[in-house]
Parts: C-alpha cells; structure tokens; sequence
C-alpha cells in the first residue's frame, strides 16, 4: 500500500486582504513526481512556503510524512528559484552540497571534507569533479544540480524544487530529469514548479493545476484538457499549447 508523503487539506494561505491560496486539497504519494502548475500569482510560491513552514495557514492542515509541518524540517529540502540566489559569494560546490550536513554534523562543527554523504551526492549528480569550483563559475544547470545535491545530502524525503528548469538549456534539463527519476526509483517524493506547458508532462507522476485553488489534480491526461487550461489560463493560452502538449505527451 502507498504511503503519502504529503497530505494538504482545506489550506487558506493569505497576506492581510490577499487571498494567496483558497480551500486546497491534495494528496501526494511517496515515490512520485509531480509538477505544480498555473499562471503568475496562482499562489504555486505560497504553497511551497506553506509546505515549508515560512508562512503560516489562515485555517487547513498540511501534513509531511504524517507529521506537521514543524516536526518535519530535515525531511524536507527546498531548491529555490535560480534568480532568488546571491551567486556571488566564494563558495565552492563543495561548500554548498556541505550545507545539507550542518542538521546532523551541528551547527557549530564544521563538516569533514571526507565526508561520504557529502562525496555520495557529488557522485549522484554528476559534480564530483567540479567540487573544488565555486558556485558562481557554474552554469545554470549545474547550479540547480548542485542545490539539489545539497538536499540529497540532507538525507530528504521530499524535494520542493522551484522552477527548476528555467535558464537551462535541453541538454541540462535531460540530466536534471534523470537525476529526479533516479529519486523517484528509490522512493523520494519530488514537487516541482514549471511554466513550461510544453515540458515533457508525460515525465511526470500527476500534475497539480493552480489558479489560487485547485482547478484539477490528477494524472496528466486527466488535468491538461482544454476546459481546465481554460479554467487556469484563459482560453489563448489553450489555444496555443494543448495541441503541443498532447503530441510531446503522446495523448490525444
């Protein structure tokens, strides 16, 4: 029997008079992938801070591995935006990956340089040769992989990645999915935003469409119809992907 890794019941996420997130449910399963999707202001940022625990519900339940929110830190790792990161600090890969240790190592010891859960998810993500560069000399691909190499090393359960795939190019983008499904294979939960309608959906596990609410989750040939684009666009933007959508898919 699958187990869930995320449970969110009846969540209401608002900034004084701005309803960010209205009445969202949704259930997550351990060992999938899945995408968050909508337009600009859909309130995708406002669930992975609520998911996270940097803002707090007007009213609902979030439930992480069966435990709330505040007793879960450590089991769940956040990749932010690329554009949210100051990439200019002298640090190396080796650092950053490093980072994801400090829960376990302590805050006031440093960690050792041989470390294997850090050296372990060099390897996983392709990076262990470039461990010794800074950050900042990394393309953007190999930025993301470094961030998610971090949380691998954080022992994580579940992986919230933010838009992870924007300002790389095809090549990064293939090397980033097959690390997320050799997550997958060994039974991490992965939730990632994307703008991208053209991505390739069929990569993914179940698609959660947002527009301040849940207009349709499922699995991608349940949520991408052309009456829950509608719902979550407008109809110009059907126009303009579904077709696209549903041959990279190999649907309809």
């Amino acid at each position: 029997m699958l187990s869930e890794a995320v449970v969110v019941d009846g969540l209401t996420v608002a900034y004084e008079r701005i309803v960010a997130l209205e009445d969202v449910s949704f259930r997550i399963f351990r060992g999938s992938i899945t995408a968050v999707v909508g337009p600009n202001g859909s309130g995708k940022s406002s669930l992975f801070k609520a998911l996270v625990g940097q803002v707090k519900p007007r009213r609902g339940v979030i439930k992480i591995l069966g435990l709330d929110v505040s007793d879960a830190r450590g089991k769940i790792a956040y990749v932010p935006q690329r554009e949210e990161v100051y990439w200019d600090y002298p640090l190396t890969v080796w650092d950053v990956v490093a980072m994801g240790r400090i829960r376990d190592v302590g805050y006031l010891r440093s960690v050792k340089k041989n470390d294997e859960k850090v050296l372990a998810a060099l390897e996983k993500t392709g990076l262990r040769e470039l461990m010794h560069r800074k950050i900042s000399e990394l393309s953007g691909g190999q930025q993301q992989r470094a961030f998610i190499a971090r949380a691998i090393a954080q022992e994580a359960e579940i992986y919230l990645l933010d838009e992870p795939l924007t300002g790389i190019d095809a090549e990064s983008e293939d090397r980033l999915f097959d690390i997320l499904s050799e997550l997958r294979r060994i039974g991490k939960t992965v939730i990632m935003t994307t703008h991208d309608l053209s991505s390739t959906f069929e990569f993914f596990d179940n698609i959660l469409l947002l527009r301040n609410r849940v207009i349709a989750f499922g699995s991608p040939e349940k949520v991408l119809t052309a009456e829950n684009l509608a719902s979550a666009y407008g109809s110009e933007r059907v126009a303009m992907h579904l077709t696209d959508v549903g041959r990279v898919a190999g649907w309809r």
